[in-house]
């Protein structure tokens, strides 16, 4: 690891002990998928806690993790991870811009906030919906005027049903086998020769996991991210021809 990845795990590794130390929960801020990957690694050396991690919703990219003692899961006390939801949307509709993510990132950032206390921004029909540390929420709705040139409004919602804000599309298609390079192949409707450089180099994690094999199964349920390429869920094999050849679905995340 480099130098900034040791910081990081030191930073687990103070939290981790003052959950224990403690008997409290602690948090972590939102972690990317290379901080997640981390954390999982680490993970199995706190026999004496448990790692929960959650961004929101379901199949959050960014998330928080909580070390919870073992004293507090004995007695089986509740909790609930500090992150809100703020909907954002134009003030006037008619005049508003088509906005990217990078455009609703670039404005918050622009406020001064650092990136690990924001989640996942989920972006539809001029609107967005963003995933923040809960110390944050009200300087957001206060401060969060304006999206490039387009005037904005901010409200706290409940992040329930938010996921119907995720657009997907279901992908179908033969595969020799659900080796993760075929699958991701299919996905992004791409060679494998072009993933096959990708996965070794670090670009690809499975359930937040980095994985450099070309080769590794997929399982179904199994969540993929690509770097600079996007995310599906693997759905699994739905049939086999008679050649062989494995009929696979995909949800992919547009």
């Amino acid at each position: 690891m480099n130098q900034e990845e040791q910081l990081f795990l030191k930073r687990l590794e103070d939290l981790a002990n003052m959950a224990d130390r403690r008997s409290t929960i602690t948090f972590t801020d939102f972690m990317n998928l290379n901080e997640l990957n981390i954390l999982h690694t680490y993970a199995g050396k706190l026999s004496y806690l448990r790692v929960e991690t959650f961004g929101g919703y379901d199949t959050a990219e960014r998330q928080m993790a909580a070390f919870i003692p073992d004293a507090l899961l004995i007695m089986g006390e509740d909790f609930s991870f500090p992150i809100r939801c703020v909907h954002i949307s134009p003030a006037n509709r008619k005049f508003a811009e088509d906005l990217s993510h990078r455009d609703y990132l670039g404005a918050i950032l622009n406020l001064g906030i650092d990136r690990s206390k924001t989640g996942d921004i989920l972006v539809r029909d001029k609107e967005a919906w963003l995933f923040c540390a809960e110390s944050m929420e009200d300087f957001i709705i206060r401060e969060l005027t304006r999206v490039r040139h387009t005037a904005v409004r901010c409200e706290s919602v409940k992040p329930d049903g938010v996921t119907a804000v995720c657009r997907t599309e279901m992908i179908s298609g033969t595969v020799s086998s659900v080796r993760l390079d075929s699958v991701i192949a299919l996905a992004f409707h791409v060679s494998r020769s072009k993933i096959s450089s990708l996965i070794p180099e670090g670009c690809v994690y499975v359930n937040a996991r980095l994985v450099i094999s070309n080769g590794h199964p997929l399982k179904e349920g199994d969540l993929v991210s690509v770097r600079g390429m996007g995310r599906f869920r693997y759905t699994g094999v739905r049939s086999e021809s008679r050649k062989g050849r494995l009929f696979v679905e995909i949800e992919k995340y547009v």
